[in-house]
């Protein structure tokens, strides 16, 4: 979110090694981890949809198209679906009277599937830059880049994507950085996720701030020299559907993603967003979210989200900046004023604002990932919360303080084992110092013949050694618990292991070699009810 006096307000967004569970039926809970796993189309209308409507139904529906088509008119049309967050876009035509948007609203909430019907909101990135480019910086100084960078500049291995506007990912100090795949657009159909015009630089100055690569003898540095990933889901306005973020967010995790950076916001919450927030995270993401620059009280979502680390500005003095927001959902702060970065086309400007003070701490999080690859998402924002500094602010300014990319980084974050615990807290015992864990929830009904899910686990740790499958239903049902060990479906008659006695509450352990990739079925045998199912894997 750039900040230039104005007024502007926005909001309503390989296979990543961290995504753990997929689901291999229809009425799978958690989606695919594969980068096709929703159902959607990148792009198509260019930039906000204003007049579409966001149907989500309940992550027990097998087929969310099917399932808002039964509850829409005729003349309703239905768009996009994503099955992975459980939403479709619904659309009228354009001579249809107001009455009948609003009879839609009535009559698909009374279905017991449909959990929210939202507008297709519209989501932006705050203002345009308007300082010249100085050559020289503060914020890495500020922090202390030189210090973290003793011990690490960035490991390839780790992906910073960044959801906004295109980047120019031939940028020369981005050209060394950015993924491989540079990743995908939600704008333009077909189309790489490049920026469309000289107007489309905020995209570009936000990456290049997290992931331009340093010590190259060319421009600017920037915090980390992590793998860089560019996914425009803003238009040249800076200005993107809440469909297409929601999509953007749900992709750059099935695609990788270790921190989402999203220097976009808006002052209203809605579901869509927070379900793609949800899925991020759920799947190892870090997402980091610019507070707002109306210098007032009160976070932008997704930032003020619990699952996003909200992001302050503070000016080269570690003092608030006029124009940053306030609030109880701000985490940390960082600089955020006249920071210079890359702008198309192979030039550099300043531009100040929580949008630029967001990829700072998404660096920093690069930074501390390269050190300790096996730090949990939850470990880590705990690190960069407790290794920040604190500046004298109030905590609605600063939340836990500063970033500091010097303490995170050269600070264990395992003080008290020789070994890493894998975030968690836990010694991971004798298996080695990694440590992955997944769940999934969901529903079923027992009886005559009983109904099952099931679940493929691919192994994601660098040298497997055991998994534990734990699960836990409802205390009036039987509910059954099998794995095999090659991938294929198991039932309850072909099975490599199984834990089927009657209760409510089933556990199985398996040593790896590293090359099982598991099938898993939970069944019920009698009753029904709601139930978990987590997998802990440990690794070298």
């Amino acid at each position: 979110m750039p900040q230039d006096g104005s007024n502007d307000r926005g909001r309503t967004p390989p296979v990543d090694r961290r995504t753990i569970l997929r689901s291999l039926s229809l009425g799978g809970l958690l989606g695919s981890t594969g980068l096709a796993s929703a159902s959607t189309t990148p792009g198509g209308d260019s930039g906000p949809r204003k007049d579409e409507l966001l149907v989500g139904v309940s992550e027990s529906v097998s087929d969310v198209r099917g399932a808002v088509r039964s509850a829409a008119p005729a003349n309703a049309e239905i768009g996009r679906t994503n099955d992975a967050i459980y939403y479709a876009t619904v659309s009228f035509p354009s001579d249809a009277p107001d009455r009948a948007r609003e009879q839609f609203v009535e009559a698909v909430t009374r279905f017991d599937e449909v959990e929210y019907v939202e507008p297709n909101a519209t989501i932006e990135a705050i203002g345009e830059p308007d300082d010249p480019y100085y050559d020289s910086q503060h914020a890495p100084q500020q922090i202390g880049c030189e210090t973290a960078w003793e011990t690490t500049l960035g490991d390839d291995d780790v992906v910073v994507a960044v959801v906004d506007q295109g980047i120019q990912y031939d940028h020369p100090t981005l050209a060394g950085t950015i993924d491989d795949r540079h990743g995908e657009d939600f704008v333009r159909s077909g189309s790489e996720p490049y920026p469309a015009s000289d107007e489309e630089r905020h995209g570009t100055h936000v990456g290049a701030i997290a992931a331009g690569e340093t010590d190259n003898a060319t421009g600017h540095a920037g915090i980390s020299n992590c793998s860089l990933l560019s996914v425009r889901a803003l238009d040249e306005s800076g200005r993107g559907s809440l469909s297409d973020i929601a999509d953007a967010i749900q992709w750059a995790a099935d695609a990788g993603a270790d921190v989402v950076n999203l220097s976009l916001g808006t002052g209203d919450d809605y579901a869509t967003l927070a379900n793609a927030c949800e899925y991020a995270r759920d799947r190892g993401c870090l997402l980091v979210g610019a507070a707002g620059n109306e210098g007032a009280d009160g976070v932008m979502y997704p930032a003020a989200y619990e699952d996003v680390i909200g992001v302050s500005a503070v000016d080269e003095n570690d003092s608030i900046a006029a124009f940053s927001n306030r609030g109880t959902g701000i985490d940390l702060a960082a600089p955020g004023t006249r920071l210079v970065s890359a702008v198309p086309w192979d030039g550099y400007a300043r531009m100040s604002g929580t949008s630029m003070a967001a990829p700072v701490v998404s660096g920093v999080a690069g930074l501390v990932r390269s050190a300790y690859p096996d730090l949990s998402r939850e470990a880590l924002q705990e690190h960069l919360q407790e290794t920040a500094v604190d500046v004298g602010l109030d905590a609605d300014a600063q939340g836990h303080g500063r970033v500091d990319a010097g303490a995170a980084v050269t600070t264990d974050p395992y003080p008290d084992s020789d070994e890493g615990s894998g975030g968690d807290g836990e010694s991971s015992g004798e298996c080695g110092d990694e440590t992955i864990t997944a769940s999934a929830d969901g529903e079923l009904s027992g009886g005559w013949w009983g109904e099952s899910d099931r679940y493929s686990y691919p192994l994601y740790t660098s040298d497997p050694c055991s998994v534990t499958l734990t699960l836990e239903g409802p205390a009036d049902a039987d509910f059954h618990l099998y794995v095999t060990l090659d991938g294929r479906s198991p039932s309850r008659w072909d099975y490599d292991e199984g834990s089927a006695e009657s209760g409510a509450s089933e556990s199985i352990s398996v040593s790896l070699s590293g090359d099982e990739d598991l099938g898993i079925q939970v069944h019920a045998d009698t009753g029904s009810g709601a139930y978990t199912l987590t997998v802990r894997e440990r690794g070298q």
